[in-house]
């Protein structure tokens, strides 16, 4: 009997002991220099090849695994601080899309949300995991990355490593001279007015987006990538600063530059600047192209729910760090919500402007039908989104003190703003206008 109770013992403690092992050994999940393994680790991934055509479920298992799915460098926490938690009842919140009403138990099915946290002066009011998404689950930023790159930018011109944004990015990047990009501006590329040709169309295989694509799912992908962009044969179809259009082959380029302007990876300067000094709770992975030398600039930031949230607040306190020390210039943040106003920016639905320091202005449009609301909450002077395509958005409003990161698996990439994009924007106003109560 002693022997038998003896064995049970040594089974279970060795079970505990494995289990442990299991949730520590990074090599489970193939990044030995993560301090740990998010999770879940899921066995089969979808082929990388195939993003833009993934299903739902590929979609999910594919976003969460975007880290071990690709090269990529890490970025280390160092003394983690995470958000005080007070929860807050979000059960008033409702919008109007169409004639019907929603709640936000609503919102999250019919968008396919598979996390969400809002934050509200400063601790978490309510967060939420979907599809086996946990605490420690890596989600991919696709073009909320671009909003940490720029930022990055910032930090770069307080540090005087980018003297001004209004330098010609061939200071920075000798590589351009003889493009098409030559002449445009550290400010141009970040506000995508570079004049220069870029199809950014998703559902088109053989568009400049989708070449990107491949040319990541192969090898050599930074001399892939580096003639795609700056292929001599790019034209300009408008001056510098003259047009607007959303281009990720200039926010790799803004990324690039970043880079050689520092002599540093995004991941190493994020890390240095961000990451560490302002107490991220968890490690990170930014998809890399070159090891240790170059990380995509167009997306590709990997990080959990709680860090993207601590990254709001990092731009709420506009990079202020507890200590005082300022990471950014004065007024950047404010800046980088200034809506430029060059051709296509300006629209209809948003007549002040869409787009700044590649952040967006996704406000309820002043144009949205009679039938959606409520249209007052986060107003646009005051709200910016970082947003990327399937649904991946951070949401910053200083005159509220409110931050909301939104994860999601859309059906399209880029669905009409007449859907998704809008019921996040009524949604988010129902939050902001029942926090405010």
């Amino acid at each position: 009997m002693r022997n038998n109770l003896q064995l049970s013992l040594l089974v279970l403690c060795l079970g505990v002991s494995l289990q442990v092992s299991a949730a520590t050994d990074t090599h489970a999940c193939g990044v030995p220099q993560l301090t740990a393994c998010p999770a879940p680790v899921d066995a089969k991934l979808p082929d990388v090849k195939n993003m833009l055509t993934w299903n739902q479920q590929d979609r999910v298992v594919g976003f969460r695994n975007d880290y071990r799915s690709y090269a990529g460098d890490v970025f280390k926490a160092g003394t983690a601080q995470p958000i005080p938690v007070a929860e807050r009842s979000l059960a008033a919140a409702h919008y109007q899309f169409h004639g019907k009403s929603y709640s936000l138990q609503d919102y999250l099915k019919r968008n396919d949300v598979t996390g969400m946290m809002v934050i509200k002066d400063g601790k978490v009011a309510y967060q939420y995991y979907g599809k086996g998404n946990t605490p420690t689950t890596l989600w991919t930023s696709r073009s909320v990355g671009k909003s940490v790159v720029s930022t990055l930018v910032g930090a770069a011109v307080k540090d005087g490593k980018i003297a001004s944004l209004d330098d010609e990015i061939v200071k920075y990047n000798p590589d351009v001279k003889g493009t098409a990009w030559e002449h445009v501006t550290v400010r141009q590329l970040t506000q995508h007015t570079s004049g220069v040709k870029w199809n950014e169309d998703y559902t088109n295989p053989q568009s400049d987006f989708a070449k990107l694509t491949q040319c990541e799912a192969n090898k050599d992908t930074y001399a892939c990538v580096n003639a795609l962009v700056k292929d001599p044969k790019r034209a300009a179809y408008a001056k510098p600063g003259a047009a607007w259009s959303y281009s990720s082959g200039g926010a790799w380029l803004l990324g690039d530059t970043l880079e050689k302007a520092t002599g540093k990876s995004l991941a190493q300067n994020l890390q240095e600047k961000i990451w560490q000094p302002d107490g991220m709770v968890h490690d990170g992975v930014w998809h890399s192209y070159e090891q240790g030398k170059h990380d995509v600039g167009a997306h590709g930031f990997n990080a959990t729910l709680e860090d993207w949230g601590k990254f709001g607040l990092f731009i709420m306190n506009n990079g202020v760090l507890k200590d005082g020390t300022k990471v950014l210039p004065d007024n950047w943040v404010q800046d980088a919500r200034s809506w430029n106003h060059a051709d296509k920016s300006v629209s209809a639905a948003h007549p002040d402007g869409t787009y700044g320091y590649q952040w967006w202005n996704n406000s309820v449009p002043v144009n949205a039908p009679q039938d959606v609301g409520p249209k007052q909450g986060l107003t646009s002077q005051d709200t910016m989104w970082a947003l990327g395509i399937y649904g991946q958005i951070i949401v910053v409003n200083q005159k509220e003190n409110l931050v909301i990161v939104q994860w999601s698996a859309w059906p399209k990439a880029e669905p009409s703003f007449s859907a998704q994009p809008l019921e996040a924007s009524l949604m988010f106003n129902a939050i902001a206008n029942t926090l405010a109560k």
